[in-house]
């Protein structure tokens, strides 16, 4: 990128780190920015800063929140007795999105993956446990990707889990094999989180 002024070339290699973002895709924002008044990015970087100081992980779930415990963990609205384990926060929101799941989250920040060296112990599944064990829980449901490390999650948890006298269940129809859940849309998820079953 040397042919470009060095603060631009830079903005085009951060964003370029950004998923989803190619080079070109890079270029084009970065060029937009350029245009934009002083204010407006000076807004949209202070967004990004805040985002970092201001946001962290919920100590109960593991939702991104600016509280703690999260707003869904305080929800006195919520079924208390019905956990859903998820892989990252971003699943949470496409499952909220559908407005039919009314119970608690568990995030596992990650799924089990023996190639990469990710463990049992390398995703929240000690406190899964320790909340099951603490909390009058009678549902446990699974909604990992339908991935190859998310199946193998999902079989593990249920292994890990069924001698504790507690429903365990599996989002069922709707998600193709391999989507990841923050691309599916709500209808699908809802039908999904409807036709769940045992494991």
């Amino acid at each position: 990128m040397l042919h470009y002024p060095e603060p631009l070339a830079r903005l085009i290699n951060e964003l370029q780190k950004l998923p989803t973002i190619g080079p070109k895709t890079a270029q084009r924002l970065a060029f937009y920015m350029t245009k934009l008044p002083d204010e407006e990015t000076t807004k949209l970087a202070r967004a990004i800063s805040d985002v970092k100081s201001h946001l962290s992980h919920c100590t109960v779930c593991g939702n991104i929140t600016d509280r703690n415990p999260c707003y869904i963990c305080t929800d006195a609205e919520r079924d208390r007795q019905v956990i859903c384990v998820i892989e990252e926060p971003d699943d949470l929101l496409a499952i909220e999105r559908t407005k039919e799941y009314r119970g608690l989250y568990h995030t596992l920040m990650g799924v089990l993956s023996p190639l990469d060296g990710v463990g049992p112990k390398d995703i929240k599944i000690d406190a899964l446990l320790k909340r099951i064990q603490n909390e009058d829980i009678r549902e446990v449901i699974v909604a990992t990707n339908y991935t190859t490390q998310g199946q193998a999650t999902a079989l593990y948890l249920k292994n890990l889990l069924e001698d504790l006298g507690i429903s365990i269940t599996r989002i069922a129809y709707g998600i193709p094999a391999g989507g990841d859940l923050e691309y599916i849309d709500e209808v699908t998820l809802a039908r999904a989180l409807e036709g769940r079953r045992e494991i």
